[in-house]
């Protein structure tokens, strides 16, 4: 079993997925589960890893989500643990497997979240993440019309298994999301 690197990685998401959503996005929870595992003394890479390819089968294989990325990742040899993280981020949607480890339960939390902070920056004058903070969403989170396909009982049920609360959770997330704002779209006007 080898261990996949980020290039490999990334190839992997672009054989399965060319839309660029898609990949904005996948980059985007790479760089909050990069900055959760720098925060815990953890392997940035084999976290940011785990985030760039868990959404791997969603464009061409919507409704065997995360099933079919196990199918994937397990043809090509990744190890298990990876494996695992990635299925488990659709716990309770599209998987059974709870989330365990602190990263199985980040990558949980932080999935629907960037969505609804993406979506927030793209409404803000700036069209920016590296203006943002954690009211502008909060304010954006009680307006259950805004960005409704955002499941946002799942994020505070990774909330409560990270022991954060959304404030927290939310910062952090924007502070993971600023470090590639060029990448995902949201440096917007904004000078940096």
């Amino acid at each position: 079993m080898t261990v996949p690197t980020r290039d490999e990685a990334l190839a992997l998401l672009k054989e399965y997925t060319s839309n660029d959503g898609l990949i904005r996005h996948a980059l985007a929870v790479e760089a909050v589960m990069r900055r959760f595992a720098r925060a815990r003394g953890e392997d940035q890479d084999k976290w940011g890893i785990i985030g760039l390819v868990h959404d791997l089968d969603y464009e061409k294989f919507p409704d065997r989500h995360c099933r079919k990325s196990e199918e994937i990742l397990r043809g090509r040899g990744w190890p298990d643990e990876y494996i695992r993280a990635v299925v488990s981020h659709g716990w309770g949607i599209c998987s059974d497997v709870e989330p365990q480890s602190y990263m199985e339960k980040a990558l949980f939390a932080i999935d629907e979240l960037t969505g609804l902070v993406t979506a927030t920056a793209l409404v803000r004058p700036s069209k920016s993440v590296l203006d943002m903070d954690a009211k502008s969403v909060k304010k954006k989170w009680k307006d259950r019309g805004f960005s409704a396909g955002v499941d946002r009982s799942v994020i505070e049920k990774g909330a409560a298994m990270l022991g954060m609360d959304l404030s927290e959770l939310i910062t952090e997330t924007i502070a993971g999301m600023r470090e590639v704002a060029d990448d995902i779209g949201l440096r917007g006007n904004v000078s940096a």
